[in-house]
C-alpha cells in the first residue's frame, strides 16, 4: 500500500500541467554560418546578412510595457563551435553613452544582457552581459531566476564600438560554455535586456512582468540550431606563487625573526565529464588575493558568521545551498545552512597552553590538500552537486630552551557534501535532498574534544501552482554526531543548546554519551508573484539535539518557530514614487519545554522616487526575551522587551558623486539596553576608469546586563555581569582603477576601533523575577575592591574580609587595521597575474575609554605585518 506522502507527491506532479503558463512567446530563427565572423564590434561582414534583425523591445522599468527611450535590435548566428550575437543599441545622443569601467561582474554604465536557457528546462540559464566600455559580466541563473551566481566565469569574447547611431556589441560564446543535450533540432530559451544608464531604464526583447512568479520559464525562444554536438570543456590552470612577509622581530622568539618567504605550486582545473556535468578541482590552493574578513568585537555566546570569498568555494555555491529553515518570516535562521564552506580550511580548533619561556609557531589556518566538486544539471531536470575536500593535519611548533616539540592542533579531516534535486513539470515541482559528512583522524588526546564523525542530511520538496503564483515547501532534516564522551559532552554544553541549564526540565546532560542525534523540519506556504499582495507563513522546529556546526552553520536549536509575512507591492510609477513596497510580519518561538522564547512584530517599507533616490526604514517591537544563552549555561534570564527603528536614504547612483546615510535606534524597557548606530557612505567617480568610496559606521551600545564570568561560591554558581558602555567606529576605503577591462588596481583599507567601559558590577540573583530590578544585585563598595597593579576585581560576597572570587578587569580597547592592494591582469582569457600587498595591525589594552585620536595613534604605532605576493596562472585549454 502506498504511503500517504507518496500519494501526495504523485498527486501534486499529476495536476501541475493544469496550471501551464500562457505567456505569448517571441521567436528568433537563427542560421548556421560556414565562416566565423571577426569579433571586432563592427557590422562590416556579409555573413551577418544571413539572418534578420529582431527588436521591438519594451520597457521593464520604470514604465513597464511602454516604448523605451532608445530601441535595441540584435542578430544571432551559430556554427559547430560557437554562438554569435550582434547587438545594436540605438542612442540619439551617442555622446551621452555611459562607458564606465569596472571589474568583471560589476555591470557598469550602459550594458546589454543575453540570457540563454540552452537546456530548455525553464529553470536554469546562462547570462552574458556586455558593457559599452567593454567590461564583461556573467552569471549562472537557477531556480527559475531566484538565484543569480556571479561567481560563474566562463570563457567568451566581446568587442564593442560606438558610432553616430549608438553603440554596438559583437559577441562570441563558445558552445563548450553552455549546457545542452544531443538532438537534431534545438529550441533554446532566449531573453535580451538593455540597461540605459543615464535614465536608469531597462527594456526587454521578451516582455516579462516585473511581478511574474519566476523568470526563465517566460523567456522567448531561439530556434534554428540543428545538428550541433555537446562540447566537453577541459581547462587546466597551473599556478606558481611567491610570497614574502615582514613583521615585528621578537627577541628570543625563534619563530618571530622579522621575516619569512616561500614559494608554492598549485593546480586548478575544470573538466567536462559530460555536457551536463563538470568536475572542478584544486590541488594545494592559495587564496592570498582574497580580502580579509571585516574586524569586529564579539561579546555574544555565539560564533561569528563570515561570508565565503574564496573563488573555488564561491563558484557554483548555490547548488550546495540547503537551509534547514529560512524565508522572510524565519529571519533568525536565514544564515543557517547544512553546508558552510568556511569550515574547510578554518583556523585550528586547539591552541596549546604555554609554559614560561615557551614560544609557539601556530598555523593560522588548516591546509587544504585538495578539493573537487562535481556539479551540473541533466537534460531530464536532475541537478547534482558533490564536493569532497581533505584538510591536512596541522602541528604547532613549540620552542623552549633551544628544544623544539610539536603539538597536533588540528586532525586530518575529510569533508563530503552531496546535493541532489529533481525538477518535474518544468520546475513546478522540485524534490531534493542533501547529505554531509565530516570524518576526523584523531590521534592526539588533546583533540578528543572534537567529534570523530558528523553526519547531517535532509529532504526538501517545493511545489508551485496557478502559473507559479503560489507555493508550498517542506523539508525534514537530521544530524548524527559521534565522538568520545568529552566531545559529546562539549556539544551538550555548547551555546546552541546548554543541556546543563538547571531550569531546563526537558533537557538532561549525560556525560557518558558518545552520540548526539537530532532532527529539524519546516513547512512554508506563500504567494510569490502576480499581484500587489504577497505573503508567506511558516512553521519550523529544531530538536535540542540538532547539530550541524561541523560542516554547517547554526546558532541555536531547541525551538519551535512560527511567523507570517505579508507584503504590498506597487511596481508602477505614481505621484513622486517610481515604486513602493510595504511589509508587515510577526514571528515568535517556544522551546521544547513550552517556554515562550520571544515574540516580535515588524513593519518596514522600501521606496524609490522618480528622481532615483531611495528611502527605506523599519519599526520593530520585540517582547520580553526568555534568553537561554545569557547566563552561558545557567538558568534562563528574562530580558526586557524593546523597540527599534531605522531609516536609510541613498541618492541617485548615476551621479559622479552619490551617497547614502542612515541610523538605527534600539530602546529596551527600564533602560536595560540602548543602541545608537549611524552610517554614511560616499562614492565618487571623477572619470570612467576611477572610483573612490568611503564608508563609516559609528555605534554606541549601552547594556546594563553584559556577561563577564561565572564562579562557584558556597556550592552555587555566581553569574557576574556588568553595565557596558561600548563605542565602535568602523571605516572602509576603496579605490578601483581600471586601466583596461582586463587590467585593474584595487585598494581596500579598514581602520576599526572599539572601546568597552564596564561599571556597576553585579550578580544575577533571580533571573526570572517578574520585577526587572530583582533579577540582579549590584555589588556594594565593601563587597568589591579593585587591585590596580594586577588589574583584578576581588569580590568578598559575604563580607568576611576574605576574597571569595576574582575576575580580571573586563574593559577593552581593540583597534585593528586591515588593507590590501591587488593588481589583477587577465592577460589572456582565463590566465591571470596577481600582484598583492596586504597589511595588518592589531592593538589591544584594557583602558576602556574611547578616544579616536589616541586609539588611532596606538594602532599605527604597532609594527605592521606586511605580505607581498605574486601569483601567476596560465589556462591550458584541451
Amino acid at each position: 500500500m502506498l504511503k500517504p506522502t507518496i500519494i501526495i507527491v504523485i498527486l501534486i506532479i499529476s495536476i501541475a500541467p493544469l496550471f501551464a503558463d500562457n505567456t505569448e512567446k517571441k521567436i528568433y530563427n537563427t542560421k548556421k554560418t560556414e565562416k566565423a565572423p571577426l569579433i571586432d564590434g563592427l557590422l562590416d561582414e556579409e555573413i551577418w546578412e544571413q539572418v534578420e534583425w529582431s527588436g521591438n523591445f519594451k520597457q521593464s522599468s520604470p514604465n513597464e510595457g511602454e516604448e523605451p527611450s532608445q530601441q535595441t535590435k540584435f542578430k544571432v548566428l551559430y556554427d559547430d563551435n560557437n554562438l554569435y550575437f550582434y547587438i545594436k543599441a540605438y542612442d540619439s545622443e551617442p555622446d551621452k553613452i555611459s562607458k564606465l569601467l569596472a571589474r568583471r561582474d560589476q555591470f557598469p554604465g550602459d550594458f546589454v544582457e543575453i540570457n540563454i536557457d540552452s537546456d530548455f528546462d525553464q529553470q536554469t540559464a546562462f547570462s552574458f552581459s556586455a558593457s559599452a566600455s567593454g567590461v564583461i559580466g556573467d552569471e549562472a541563473i537557477s531556480q527559475n531566476g531566484r538565484n543569480w551566481d556571479s561567481s560563474w566565469n566562463p570563457i567568451w569574447y566581446l568587442k564593442t564600438s560606438i558610432d553616430k547611431e549608438g553603440w554596438n556589441a559583437e559577441i562570441r560564446i563558445p558552445l563548450s560554455q553552455l549546457r545542452f543535450g544531443e538532438k537534431e533540432n534545438h529550441i533554446w530559451g532566449l531573453e535580451v535586456m538593455r540597461n540605459l544608464f543615464r535614465k536608469e531604464e531597462r527594456s526587454r526583447w521578451q516582455e516579462i512582468p516585473r511581478d511574474a512568479p519566476g523568470f526563465v520559464h517566460l523567456f522567448g525562444e531561439l530556434r534554428g540550431i540543428a545538428n550541433i554536438k555537446p562540447k566537453k570543456q577541459v581547462d587546466i590552470v597551473p599556478y606558481i606563487l611567491a610570497k614574502t612577509e615582514s613583521f615585528e622581530k621578537e627577541e628570543g622568539n625563534p619563530y618571530a625573526d622579522g621575516s619569512r618567504s616561500n614559494t608554492s605550486l598549485g593546480l586548478d582545473g575544470k573538466i567536462g565529464i559530460t555536457n551536463d556535468l563538470t568536475l572542478d578541482f584544486t590541488i594545494n590552493p592559495d587564496f592570498g588575493q582574497v580580502e580579509a574578513d571585516p574586524s569586529e568585537v564579539n561579546l555574544s555566546a555565539f560564533e561569528s558568521y563570515f561570508s565565503e570569498q574564496r573563488p573555488f568555494f564561491v563558484e557554483g555555491k548555490n547548488i550546495f545551498d540547503y537551509r534547514p529553515s529560512s524565508g522572510p518570516v524565519i529571519s533568525d535562521y536565514n544564515r543557517d545552512n547544512l553546508f558552510y564552506s568556511r569550515r574547510i580550511g578554518r583556523s585550528p580548533h586547539f591552541y596549546p597552553e604555554l609554559n614560561d619561556n615557551e614560544y609557539i609557531d601556530m598555523p593560522e589556518s588548516t591546509t587544504i590538500i585538495g578539493a573537487f566538486k562535481l556539479s551540473g544539471k541533466t537534460t531530464k531536470g536532475l541537478s547534482l552537486g558533490i564536493m569532497e575536500s581533505v584538510a591536512a593535519e596541522e602541528n604547532a611548533k613549540i620552542s623552549s630552551m633551544n628544544e623544539e616539540r610539536k603539538q597536533t592542533v588540528e586532525p586530518l579531516t575529510n569533508y563530503f557534501v552531496a546535493r541532489i534535486q529533481q525538477d518535474f513539470n518544468k520546475g513546478q515541482t522540485i524534490i531534493g535532498g542533501m547529505i554531509t559528512a565530516v570524518n576526523r583522524a584523531i590521534n592526539s588526546t588533546a583533540l578528543e574534544f572534537l567529534p570523530k564523525a558528523a553526519y547531517t542530511g535532509g529532504i526538501d520538496i517545493k511545489h508551485y501552482w496557478k502559473e507559479r503564483t503560489y507555493y508550498a515547501a517542506l523539508n525534514a532534516d537530521f544530524s548524527n554526531i559521534r565522538g568520545d564522551e568529552e566531545a559529546i559532552t562539549k556539544l551538550q554544553n555548547s551555546s546552541a543548546r546548554y543541556f546543563q541549564r538547571p531550569d531546563a526540565t526537558h533537557l538532561r546532560l549525560d556525560e557518558t554519551r558518545t552520540t548526539l542525534t537530532g532532527s529539524a523540519a519546516s513547512i512554508r506556504l506563500g504567494k510569490s508573484g502576480n499581484g500587489k499582495i504577497l505573503f508567506e507563513t511558516a512553521l519550523t522546529y529544531r530538536s535540542p539535539e540538532f547539530e550541524i556546526n561541523d560542516i554547517g552553520y547554526m546558532r541555536t536549536s531547541d525551538a519551535i518557530h512560527h511567523g507570517t509575512w505579508v507584503g504590498y507591492y506597487i511596481r508602477k510609477p505614481f505621484s513622486i514614487f517610481e515604486s513602493f513596497f510595504l511589509n508587515n510580519n510577526y514571528w515568535g518561538a517556544v522551546n521544547f519545554d513550552g517556554n515562550l522564547l520571544f515574540f516580535a512584530q515588524n513593519i518596514n517599507f522600501n521606496t524609490k522616487f522618480k528622481n532615483k533616490w531611495y528611502l527605506n526604514g523599519s519599526f520593530t517591537h520585540v517582547g520580553d526575551n526568555y534568553s537561554v544563552s545569557a547566563l552561558r549555561g545557567g538558568p534562563a534570564l528574562i530580558e526586557p522587551g524593546r523597540w527599534s527603528y531605522n531609516i536609510n536614504i541613498s541618492s541617485d547612483q548615476r551621479k559622479k558623486l552619490h551617497a547614502y546615510f542612515g541610523f538605527y535606534y534600539d530602546r529596551a524597557l527600564f533602560n536595560s539596553k540602548n543602541t545608537d548606530n549611524y552610517w554614511l557612505g560616499i562614492t565618487y567617480q571623477p572619470i570612467d576608469a576611477l572610483s573612490i568610496s568611503m564608508q563609516t559606521d559609528l555605534s554606541q551600545n549601552r547594556k546594563e546586563l553584559q556577561y563577564i564570568d561565572v564562579f562557584e561560591f558556597e556550592e552555587n554558581d555566581r553569574f557576574v555581569f556588568g553595565s557596558l558602555n561600548q563605542k565602535t567606529l568602523s571605516m572602509s576605503f576603496r579605490l578601483n582603477y581600471n586601466i583596461t577591462p582586463n587590467l585593474t588596481i584595487q585598494y581596500y583599507g579598514q581602520p576599526f576601533t572599539s572601546a568597552g567601559d564596564y561599571s556597576n558590577y553585579k550578580q544575577i540573583t533571580n533571573p526570572q523575577s517578574d520585577t526587572y530590578s530583582d533579577r540582579f544585585q549590584v555589588y556594594s563598595t565593601n563587597q568589591l575592591t579593585y587591585n590596580s597593579s594586577d588589574e583584578v576585581y576581588n569580590v568578598d560576597e559575604n563580607r568576611d574580609g576574605i576574597t571569595d572570587y576574582s575576575f580580571s578587569k573586563p574593559d577593552f580597547n581593540f583597534s585593528q587595521f586591515r588593507s590590501n592592494m591587488v593588481v589583477r591582469w587577465e592577460y589572456v582569457p582565463g590566465s591571470t597575474l596577481y600582484l598583492v600587498w596586504s597589511q595588518g595591525r592589531t592593538f589591544f589594552d584594557a583602558q576602556g575609554s574611547f578616544d579616536l585620536n589616541q586609539n588611532m595613534n596606538d594602532l599605527f604605532d604597532v609594527h605592521p605585518h606586511n605580505i607581498f605576493l605574486v601569483k601567476f596562472s596560465y589556462r591550458i585549454a584541451i
